[in-house]
């Protein structure tokens, strides 16, 4: 399995983020890092993943799926979320 980055802005206010957060969910690993931003954990491809969860935007949104190469720092996350991220990545 692959990690990938993904981030989005959903533009139109009162925006209904409900749908998107539950196709995230639903891949195998999941990690919601912070606001807009998640790791997940897939089989699929960055294209496959962009097409899945298109379904949620509207055409004035924008959407970022990025594999990740498992090279990685961060700061400030719990101990849980520092083991999520250096078994997935």
């Amino acid at each position: 399995m692959s990690a990938y980055i993904v981030t989005y802005d959903l533009h139109k206010q009162g925006q209904n983020y409900d749908c998107l957060v539950k196709k995230l969910k639903q891949y195998s690993g999941w990690f919601h890092m912070q606001g807009s931003v998640w790791v997940i954990s897939t089989n699929s491809t960055s294209t496959q993943i962009r097409d899945d969860l298109k379904s949620c935007l509207d055409s004035n949104d924008k959407l970022f799926v990025g594999k990740l190469s498992g090279e990685a720092a961060w700061w400030g996350y719990t101990q849980v979320d520092t083991d999520w991220l250096k078994k997935h990545l």
